[in-house]
């Protein structure tokens, strides 16, 4: 077998164009299965459980209301931090009063036993 025949193969060796076009339509399907199952493999393995959506929930709710409890705790220390500072500004200036009216009071004394140690001298 020389010539003609021998450059070209038989038909059973070739791949005409609907067997191509099967073929590939074959692997594009294959190929697109196993792309559908490794996706479904990865959101089977990657899913979040209804408990721990309703753990997170309730940790985001514990966590809400903790806030709000430190922000009534902050408000409450400030209002008492005030209220007591009026008290001190207030005790202070009573205290400073008092310290003027004691002042006032020996140095009256002193010159009334000053005025006492004239009188019984004269």
């Amino acid at each position: 077998m020389t010539g003609p025949a021998m450059l070209r193969p038989g038909k059973e060796t070739q791949m005409n164009r609907t067997e191509f076009i099967i073929a590939t339509a074959i692997i594009l399907f294959v190929a697109f299965c196993l792309g559908w199952f490794a996706n479904w493999l990865v959101h089977r393995f990657t899913r979040v459980s209804q408990a721990d959506m309703d753990q997170l929930e309730r940790m985001s709710q514990e966590l809400h209301e903790a806030e709000e409890t430190r922000d009534q705790a902050i408000t409450y220390l400030q209002q008492r931090e005030a209220e007591l500072m009026n008290q001190l500004a207030q005790t202070e200036a009573e205290l400073s009063a008092a310290m003027d009216g004691l002042r006032e009071a020996r140095t009256e004394a002193e010159e009334m036993r000053s005025y006492l140690e004239r009188m019984n001298a004269s």
